[in-house]
């Protein structure tokens, strides 16, 4: 029994387009061969820092990982390693940056200059916390995920044990300082959301956690509060009064005639310029008896109706930003760009 031709016709059809798939299949595209260096190390490395005075970064990384590859124990190697971790963090490649940090540190434990890849390590942890959004807005970092944070307070402190001496430690211990503070208003505002729903053991936990790690923040004052708060609320009166001691010798102004403590001022004992300045400069000093009752929700500055509606676009406070973190120093011994010392390529202030 034949088949009928529109059945033919269409057989054929599936057939061919088989038969193309499966000729396209076996004849893959050529792989690109490498034919080695097209130039002498010095020329690459020369290459690799006209890029860099004039801000190509890629060209600048061709370049550098062209000696990385053809020239690994060439008399720029080493150097040529450190410029391309530069190059890469200068790209905004955090991830490729950290990597080539570990890897320095693991080939050139003992290099002079080690510890320049332990401080762009901790450098380009803290920038993976800052996208654009957060840099240029008054939305905070402290109320989202902080884990890199974390980790780049940690490989500052490793950093400042292994190089106290090094040219980067006064940066570095900066850099801790602000990271302090960015991880104490995370404990706190946690703190402030385990007051708000009646959490009163959470709450003393993160308070109390900032007291022990971070006793020089200006989130102090309302860790303390917060405590002296949250055990009355439990009915630990004893302890209460402890914390309300505290609080009477160091900021009299956060507890009421009364005896009971002043939540509301606590919140905004860190003021912007407080803040700002890590805990210099800003801090009140007169009493603030005269605030109404002690309230459980969170009264810290919170941004205008505009910033909120343009989700932080406009109306934006630029003191919320002041200490951002910025760029990094280039690498020892290479170019710094005319009219800038090493420490003007440092964060923004």
């Amino acid at each position: 029994m034949s088949l009928p031709r529109y059945k033919v016709t269409m057989l054929a059809v599936s057939l061919s387009l088989a038969s193309l798939i499966v000729g396209c299949s076996s004849n893959p595209k050529k792989d690109v061969v490498d034919t080695g260096p097209k130039s002498s190390e010095q020329v690459y490395y020369d290459r690799a820092m006209k890029a860099l005075e004039k801000g190509q970064y890629t060209d600048a990384a061709r370049s550098l990982e062209a000696i990385d590859t053809y020239y690994p124990t060439g008399q720029y190697a080493q150097k040529a390693q450190l410029e391309l971790l530069y190059t890469k963090f200068q790209q905004k490649d955090y991830e490729g940056a950290i990597a080539l940090a570990d890897r320095f540190i693991r080939l050139n434990p003992t290099h002079p200059n080690a510890d320049y890849a332990y401080y762009v390590k901790g450098v380009a942890n803290m920038e993976q916390e800052y996208d654009s959004l957060i840099r240029y807005t008054s939305l905070q970092q402290a109320h989202r995920d902080v884990s890199y944070l974390k980790n780049a307070y940690q490989n500052f402190v490793d950093f400042i044990r292994r190089y106290p001496s090094s040219q980067y430690a006064v940066d570095a211990a900066q850099r801790m300082k602000f990271i302090g503070q960015e991880l104490a208003e995370s404990e706190m505002n946690v703190a402030r959301f385990n007051i708000k729903r009646k959490a009163w053991i959470a709450a003393i936990e993160r308070a109390q956690w900032v007291v022990e790690h971070y006793p020089e923040t200006p989130q102090i004052p309302e860790a303390l509060a917060t405590m002296a708060y949250a055990y009355d609320k439990l009915g630990n009166k004893e302890m209460s009064q402890q914390y309300v001691e505290v609080l009477k010798l160091n900021y009299p102004n956060l507890v009421k005639s009364n005896g009971t403590v002043n939540l509301r001022a606590a919140r905004k004992e860190g003021s912007w310029w407080n803040r700002a300045s890590l805990g210099i400069f800003g801090r009140n000093a007169k009493s603030n008896t005269a605030e109404n009752t002690v309230e459980e929700s969170s009264s810290t500055t919170k941004p205008s109706w505009l910033n909120r509606v343009t989700f932080g676009l406009l109306d934006n406070h630029p003191e919320q930003n002041s200490a951002q973190p910025g760029s990094i120093p280039t690498p020892p011994g290479s170019y710094v760009p005319a009219n800038e010392s090493l420490y003007d390529q440092q964060r923004n202030k």
